[in-house]
């Protein structure tokens, strides 16, 4: 840089300088001198704000936080209770099954027999009078004596009862191992043979006779739970009576277990008679009160703090030693001679006049209540916040009542308030030395201030005129000028920062039309490669377009065609299929030897490839099998089954399919295999809709399905038409994402049944497409209509 005179001008009063300081140093007096002074009034008028303020929001802070911690806590015991509904559930369903079908709960009775013995016959013990399986079995079944015959044995309907609830071997025990920790899991036979089967095996019948003497020649329910078969047959009877309207699962007051001897809760599902007007017994299972104590004594809040559960009847059902002293607990034993024994520890019959009158009532549900409790000579105050859980089927002693349980938290008001009275002190000293700290800052800033805008305005104006002269150099295109500044100040980055930018003005000038010329290559070297992988992508996507029309062809191919369908005598036959993607997963065929027909329809999980090869398979196997004369429905099923079963095992494919066979011959129709309702719309009118549920299993699911295929016989006459389909029929979704469902469907098939199957077939694919108007389809449609001449 050339250092000329322009560049240090004299402090005169028009210089840069001299109007630097003066601007500078007169605006920061004049802010120090207003910021200070507001400084220290704010600082008192904050101090006074912060403390009301403080005050006020940490008592509603503590206050939310006392109800959040109870609305977690609530959250956490409903969760173990629904969890322990679910596997009562689970068992509940297993033996509703059972007594739905009669004939499967017989076939499996029977097999259950054969194969553990053990687990159905049961031993007369004379000196109790009753009689019981031997050990080794997973389940103990017991048969009080009114139960037994003259020669000891059950009577026939209580042994049938036995092999029936022998299934409980197969489910109780893996219920047991999962889900939340049960204690045992049970059925209790009806009223009229109330056998008890429990898992695991324990002295059942043995400890009964220790515990509750005169048991065995009493009525089981009436003796043990008196007033709830009663209150379920009242259920049975008129569904509206229920009192929790959407919950049939009954929940007992804690009482003492007769085997293990701990507090326990039990949870009874009632079983239906088949028509459901009567009740068949109940599933059940038994938790400690252990794993409620868990989650209330968990309760860590402030120091001292704890939380207790209560009945609604202000039965306290869990709290802490610490806590039942605290707030005056008195525990007593309920015991009438007969049934259950309770555990009576009333809010009501507390020692501190303020629990015995809390309320419980909805009006308190998550309120936060301030009392007063009795620690020695003093009343200290204390905050108790009640939470209600969800309601429930609750049975005491009676009919069952809807009642719900209450989560308690409670704390003492000095220790939740502890840091309220902690911040408000530190407030005060704060503001006492931000007071005198403020004082001190501003007369030393004062003289800070003077000094510094002198020293520097010298630093920073000199820099400012160097650059100025430089700049009016690079505006006459002097492109070598530089300046040096020592500062390491803005100023001196902003001289640094100059110097680059004039460097680099001269070396673009320069080299400008260099730069061009290689950009311009880079661009021509890239887009030719772009071009190359765009070509490549292009005869990438035809390939696999031609290999997937290739498949879809073959799909296509194997369906039966319509000459088939017309040949088959006094028969109309008419079929749709849309697959969703390029290749389907649905199946159906058509298959005749001679008089007698079979039509299959299935639908494999998903769509696409590999479905479309599951479709292939099981069309291949079918054929087979019909050409092998197997005749039988069953043996059909199983063995279509065990093949597709390991070719699925070979591919290592994760796939299966729902299947149904129709079997046609002599006016009669023999219906196997679990698939979607099959529609039959009798020559009248009349429709009838047939569940497969129970008629087999999912294809490829597992290797053997022999023991849960069944068949169901459907008379077919004259005029009869019988509607097959996919679930991509009934789950077509409308304009507003409604289904095209059942409803629908069986309507459009009643409005054609005088047609013909093909224009019954018609008329349905047209229902369904103005149904789907303008939406995506989503999954594979099949249709089959079948029509007797």
């Amino acid at each position: 840089m050339t250092g000329d005179s322009e560049a240090r001008p004299a402090f005169g009063l028009r210089s840069f300088r001299a109007k630097f300081v003066l601007v500078v140093g007169g605006a920061v007096l004049f802010d120090l001198l207003m910021s200070g002074g507001l400084a220290l009034w704010n600082v008192q008028r904050l101090s006074e704000d912060a403390t009301s303020e403080v005050g006020a929001g940490l008592t509603d802070a503590n206050q939310e936080y006392i109800r959040s911690y109870a609305d977690s806590t609530a959250s956490r015991v409903d969760l173990l209770l629904d969890r322990v509904h679910a596997d009562v559930s689970s068992l509940a369903g297993v033996l509703q099954a059972q007594i739905d079908d009669p004939d499967r709960q017989k076939d499996v009775g029977a097999a259950l027999a054969s194969q553990a013995a053990n687990s159905v016959q049961v031993t007369y013990n004379p000196q109790g009078g009753w009689a019981q399986n031997l050990p080794g079995a997973s389940s103990v079944v017991s048969v009080w004596g009114y139960l037994l015959g003259p020669d000891h044995k059950p009577l026939p309907a209580v042994q049938e009862d036995i092999d029936n609830s022998a299934v409980l071997d197969l489910v109780a025990p893996s219920l047991l191992t999962t889900g939340s920790s049960k204690l045992q899991m049970y059925y209790i036979g009806p009223k009229e043979h109330p056998i008890f089967r429990t898992a695991p095996y324990t002295d059942q019948a043995q400890t009964f006779d220790r515990l509750y003497p005169g048991h065995n020649s009493s009525e089981f329910w009436e003796f043990f739970f008196p007033g709830v078969y009663g209150s379920w047959e009242q259920w049975a009877a008129n569904p509206s009576s229920r009192v929790v309207k959407d919950d049939v699962i009954t929940q007992t007051a804690p009482y003492t277990d007769a085997i293990t001897g701990k507090l326990i809760v039990s949870f009874f599902h009632p079983l239906w008679t088949a028509d459901r007007k009567g009740v068949a017994g109940a599933a059940g299972a038994d938790i400690t009160l252990d794993q409620l104590a868990e989650v209330v004594e968990s309760v860590r809040i402030a120091e001292s703090g704890f939380g207790f559960l209560t009945m609604s009847n202000g039965n306290v059902v869990a709290i802490n030693p610490k806590g039942e002293a605290t707030i005056g607990l008195v525990s007593s034993s309920d015991s009438a001679g007969e049934g259950v024994t309770g555990l009576e520890r009333s809010l009501a019959k507390s020692t501190q006049p303020a629990i015995a009158s809390l309320a419980l009532d909805q009006d308190n549900d998550g309120v936060v209540q301030h009392i007063l409790l009795r620690e020695g000579d003093e009343d200290v105050p204390y905050i108790v916040v009640l939470k209600k859980l969800k309601p429930t089927n609750l049975w005491t002693s009676g009919p069952v009542e809807a009642q719900a349980m209450s989560l308690g938290i409670v704390v003492p008001e000095r220790e939740i308030y502890a840091s309220l009275f902690a911040a408000q002190e530190s407030i005060s000293k704060a503001t006492d030395r931000i007071l005198l700290y403020q004082l001190i800052a501003i007369v030393v800033s004062l003289l800070i201030v003077f000094a510094a805008v002198f020293g520097l305005s010298k630093r920073i104006t000199a820099g400012l005129s160097a650059l100025a002269g430089a700049a009016r150099r690079l505006q006459n295109k002097d492109y070598s000028v530089r300046v040096n500044i020592p500062t390491r100040d803005e100023v001196g980055e902003v001289g640094v920062a100059f110097n680059r930018m004039a460097e680099e003005i001269s070396y673009h000038t320069e080299n400008l039309e260099r730069l061009v010329d290689a950009r311009t290559r880079d661009l021509e070297s890239a887009n030719k490669e772009i071009s190359t992988l765009n070509d490549k992508l292009r005869d990438e996507n035809v390939r696999l377009g031609a290999e997937l029309e290739v498949a879809k062809h073959i799909q296509m191919m194997v369906l039966p065609k319509g000459s088939e369908l017309e040949a088959v005598p006094g028969m109309e036959i008419a079929a749709y299929m849309r697959p969703a993607d390029e290749v389907g997963g649905d199946y159906y065929d058509v298959l005749q030897d001679g008089r007698k027909l079979k039509i299959g329809i299935g639908d494999v999980t998903g769509h696409g490839l590999e479905s479309g090869v599951l479709m292939l398979m099981v069309q291949s196997v079918a054929r087979a099998l019909q050409e092998t004369g197997e005749a039988n429905p069953l043996q059909f099923l199983d063995r279509l089954n065990r093949a597709i079963f390991k070719n699925l095992e070979r591919t290592n494919s994760d796939k299966h399919l729902s299947l149904a066979f129709l079997d046609y011959e002599d006016e009669r129709l023999v219906l196997s295999g679990q698939h979607e309702e099959v529609l039959v719309v009798r020559a009248d009118g009349d429709v009838e809709r047939i569940d497969t549920m129970d008629l087999g299993l999912p294809i490829g699911l597992e290797q053997d399905i022999s023991p849960f295929v069944a068949t169901r016989n459907i008379p077919f006459v004259s005029g009869d038409v019988v509607v097959l389909h996919t679930d991509g029929v009934t789950e077509a979704e409308g304009a507003r994402g409604e289904l095209f469902g059942l409803e629908r469907l069986s309507k459009s098939a009643v409005r054609r049944h005088g047609a013909s199957a093909e224009e019954i077939k018609d008329g349905i694919v047209e229902d369904l497409m103005a149904h789907i108007g303008t939406r995506k389809i989503h999954d594979d449609i099949t249709l089959v209509v079948m029509r007797h001449r």
